[in-house]
C-alpha cells in the first residue's frame, strides 16, 4: 500500500498549501482518494506529484465540510467511472458559527443525486479490504475546537463523519478531522490499526486557537497505550499541538502535503 498526501496545510517539495485533505492510496487492483480538499490545489498537485486522478476508481468523504469535499464536482466533471461514499448526512448544512454572519462549510447539497454518488446511513463495508465506520460515542476527550460547527443550526454531533479502515498485513485506519475524537475512533474502529493517518481536529482556524494544553495531555495519555501504532497527523491538528503531542508521543508526526508512505 502507498499514501500520497495531495492536498495538506503545510506542503513540501513546491507543490500547493490548502486548508484541507486529500489522501491518494494505490491498492492492488485499486485507487483510491481519501478526501479531495477544498478546491482547485487537488488537481494541481495531482498533477504535479503525477498522479492520475481519472483513473481513480473509489473516493471517499469523510464528513460533509468544503476542506474535504469542496472539489468533489470538479472531479466529477474529470471521473466518469469512480464510486463516491458519503453519510447521506454530509449533504445537511454546515455552519461555523464564531461570529455572525455566519459561515456556510457545508457541501453541494445538488451533489447528492450524481450517480457515482453512495448515499450511507452508518456504516458500511466496501469489500473485504475496504470497511467506513461511524462513531456514535465521541464522549472522550471532546474537542474544544469543535465548539463553533454547527449542524442546522445546532452544535454538531459529527455522525455525518466517517473513518476508513483498511485491512491486511498492516492495518490501516484514515481520518479526516477526528471531530469525534481519535480516542473514540480507536474504540470504535472493526480492528485495531497498525498505522493511523488523519486530522485530530485541535486547533480552530476560525478562532486561530489551539486547544488547552490539559486536553492534549488527557488524549496523548490515551494514545501512550498503543506504543506500536504508528500515527501520522497533521491539517487541523495544528503545528503546535503536532509539536507538543509528538513530545509526549514519539509514534506520532506531522506528515506534510506531498510526502508518500509506504505501509
Amino acid at each position: 500500500m502507498r499514501v500520497t498526501v495531495l492536498v495538506e496545510n503545510q506542503p513540501i517539495g513546491g507543490i500547493q498549501a490548502a486548508h484541507g485533505l486529500s489522501l491518494y492510496v494505490e491498492l492492488p487492483g485499486r485507487r483510491l482518494l481519501f478526501d479531495v480538499g477544498p478546491d482547485e490545489t487537488l488537481f494541481a498537485n495531482a498533477q504535479a506529484l503525477g498522479v492520475d486522478l481519472a483513473a481513480v476508481d473509489t473516493v471517499i468523504i469523510s464528513h460533509g465540510h468544503y476542506d474535504h469535499g469542496g472539489a468533489l464536482e470538479t472531479f466529477l466533471q474529470l471521473n466518469h467511472q469512480a464510486k463516491v461514499y458519503i453519510q447521506r448526512q454530509a449533504f445537511q448544512l454546515h455552519e461555523s458559527r464564531t461570529l455572525p454572519p455566519y459561515r456556510n462549510i457545508g457541501l453541494n447539497p445538488s451533489l447528492m443525486t450524481h450517480p457515482q454518488v453512495t448515499l450511507l446511513d452508518g456504516d458500511h463495508t466496501i469489500d473485504d479490504t475496504l470497511s467506513l465506520f461511524t462513531v456514535p460515542d465521541a464522549s472522550l476527550c471532546p474537542s474544544t475546537a469543535n465548539s463553533n460547527l454547527y449542524e442546522n443550526g445546532a452544535p454538531d454531533r459529527f455522525l455525518h463523519e466517517q473513518n476508513l479502515l483498511i485491512r491486511g498485513d498492516t492495518p490501516v485506519l484514515l481520518m479526516g478531522c477526528s471531530h469525534t475524537g481519535v480516542v473514540n475512533i480507536l474504540r470504535a474502529a472493526p480492528t485495531l490499526p497498525n498505522v493511523c493517518i488523519g486530522g485530530l481536529h485541535l486547533y480552530s482556524p476560525a478562532r486561530n486557537e489551539t486547544v488547552p494544553t490539559s486536553l492534549m495531555d488527557e488524549i496523548a495519555a490515551h494514545l501512550a497505550a498503543y506504543p506500536e501504532m504508528r500515527i501520522y497527523t497533521g491539517h487541523c491538528t495544528g503545528i503546535d499541538a503536532c509539536e507538543y503531542l509528538s513530545r509526549k508521543l514519539p509514534h506520532l508526526r506531522y506528515l506534510h502535503g506531498g510526502e508518500s508512505l509506504t505501509l
